[in-house]
């Protein structure tokens, strides 16, 4: 129903453009906004924060979704809801990869479902994947950036902070050596609701460290560097002329 506003986000459906920017932080959603003309705040309620402004000649909306699959994933599906059907995740990552350094790019293709969101929302072994045609946008844009960047599947799991070791712990060796690129917390609940709801879906996501032998932890993890920084302005400058492409057609 038009004008009706959604109970988590805020949003007000028929408020929200075809094509989105998602992030985890509202600070990055506000820093996003700032590349928009005419923004204009849509909602600020919990964790998300969502801008409506233009781009060149064309309109965005950018919203946060928080930290973790659930959360964002409830953002995802009042996206849709309030008119967004192009979404694309500009978020951080850690590497799994040796040649995937700090400040990098990757794009995800496809990811590892391991979320307990994952678990209850599709049957066992439905896969969480990007759209083609969003994907290949990401790729062309990244490539006339000539920012390092890397295109491949990543993982997608609940625990940020390493607890104690089970069954259901993923090994990041294993995961290495099978060419997952990178570990995150969202993508694969962003997927999901894509296929789910009929829209398209994709992801890029800055480097912010490399955790194949030193996992996360508080002493070790260093997201504010300026490397980390350049990279998410990079994503940013990608992802919005991704979008325009494809508006353009």
């Amino acid at each position: 129903m038009k004008n009706h506003k959604l109970p988590l986000t805020g949003l007000v459906v028929g408020s929200v453009s075809l094509p989105v920017i998602v992030c985890g932080d509202p600070g990055r959603a506000t820093k996003i906004a700032g590349y928009l003309k005419d923004a204009k705040l849509l909602t600020d309620q919990r964790e998300y924060r969502a801008y409506r402004g233009r781009y060149k000649d064309v309109e965005i909306t950018v919203c946060s979704h928080g930290i973790g699959a659930p959360g964002a994933a409830i953002a995802f599906e009042e996206l849709i809801e309030a008119g967004g059907h192009r979404i694309i995740r500009a978020g951080t990552c850690g590497s799994l990869q040796s040649n995937i350094d700090s400040g990098h790019l990757v794009i995800a293709t496809a990811a590892v479902q391991h979320s307990g969101y994952g678990r209850e929302t599709v049957p066992e072994g439905y896969p969480a994947v990007a759209d083609m045609d969003l994907t290949l946008a990401l790729r062309q844009s990244a490539a006339e950036s000539g920012h390092p960047h890397h295109s491949g599947i990543v993982i997608t799991r609940d625990n940020f902070y390493t607890g104690v070791r089970t069954s259901q712990t993923p090994d990041y060796r294993i995961l290495s050596e099978a060419n997952v690129l990178a570990v995150e917390l969202e993508c694969a609940a962003l997927f999901i609701v894509g296929s789910l709801r009929g829209a398209q879906t994709a992801a890029i996501l800055a480097v912010d460290g490399v955790v194949l032998d030193a996992r996360e932890s508080m002493e070790t993890y260093a997201p504010h560097r300026d490397v980390v920084g350049a990279a998410v302005e990079a994503e940013i400058s990608i992802t919005l002329n991704a979008l325009r492409n494809l508006e353009r057609g």
